[in-house]
């Protein structure tokens, strides 16, 4: 039998080209806005002045200061366009005629690259709730579930270029994850055994890797996930419930045989060291089988007055 060799690689794009959006961020060129905003006032002031020059008639040369004239309009419409203003917790991503050049994350008036666009990013934290989704848990039985996601854009350039919509995308992956890691556990499980209801910290915990990991293409950071919702779905609730039940009802039944039988084993014990009565094993039988109908009936015991013996 020949043994075939898979290529350990790690999976790339199967789409059109097989390629993706290799891009990251990166500090733009900015400095102080308001030293770009004097020099936007300095050069529109020269400008007036220039073609004040040139429409003077006492002025010699007037058709070159309307060349300088315009010239020095030019450069502050130019140098208006480097201006721009970045509110606290957004970002500001350039590009110039298309490329990327670089993110402004200092906030304020700042100046800039000129003549290029400038999208706004917000680096904010964000959270919303996935929709309550029915899933099968690890068992088959099919369960609703909804998480709590918070997260944020930490790499800008990915999050605008490297998807189409990134806040779409991580609400879309975030529900796959929730799927994924909620068909891995059980709804509930024995004592020690993990389960979604009762280990739901490691359950939050997984789930956020498996969150983090589908959305790092786009550049997101999940800071936290936690289950906001769970339950068994509707066509099996009252089954489900009624098991419970019942295992609750076996295990207090447990619990209390284990206490008569100690009990009992207490009052034999404590009835041959005195002296009290000394009592063949018939007779402890009989007593062992009246002190457990006592301590493990749900009815309150009623005695009866025994003026035989245990023989007649």
């Amino acid at each position: 039998m020949s043994v075939v060799e898979r290529d350990t690689q790690p999976a790339r794009p199967v789409g059109r080209d097989g390629t993706v959006v290799e891009i990251g961020e990166r500090r733009a060129w900015q400095a102080e806005g308001f030293a770009g905003l004097v020099l936007g006032l300095v050069l529109t002031g020269a400008a007036v002045w220039l073609f004040a020059l040139a429409g003077s008639p006492d002025t010699t040369g007037s058709d070159l200061w309307a060349v300088a004239g315009i010239v020095a309009s030019l450069l502050a419409v130019v140098q208006w366009t480097s201006l721009s203003v970045v509110q606290p917790g957004r970002t500001k991503v350039v590009q110039f005629f298309g490329r990327y050049v670089g993110t402004v994350r200092r906030t304020g008036l700042v100046w800039t690259v000129p003549l290029s666009t400038r999208r706004s990013v917000s680096v904010r934290v964000r959270n919303f709730e996935t929709a309550r989704m029915k899933v099968n848990d690890a068992t088959g039985n099919p369960v609703e579930i909804a998480a709590i996601v918070v997260w944020q854009v930490a790499d800008t350039a990915k999050a605008t270029f490297a998807v189409e919509e990134y806040d779409e995308f991580v609400e879309t992956q975030s529900e796959a994850a929730v799927r994924h890691v909620a068909g891995t556990y059980p709804y509930d499980a024995g004592e020690g055994e993990e389960s979604l209801r009762g280990s739901t910290d490691q359950v939050s915990a997984e789930l956020a890797e498996e969150v983090a990991a589908r959305v790092a293409v786009a550049g997101v950071e999940i800071v936290e996930t936690r289950i906001s919702h769970l339950a068994y779905a509707p066509e099996i609730a009252q089954a489900m419930l009624q098991r419970q039940q019942a295992n609750a009802v076996v295990a207090a039944r447990s619990r209390i045989v284990e206490g008569a039988v100690g009990m009992v084993q207490m009052a034999l014990d404590e009835l041959a060291e005195a002296g009290v009565v000394e009592l063949d094993e018939e007779r402890k039988a009989a007593m062992v089988s009246n002190l457990l109908v006592v301590l493990c009936g749900d009815s309150r015991a009623t005695p009866v007055v025994n003026t035989g013996t245990l023989y007649q």
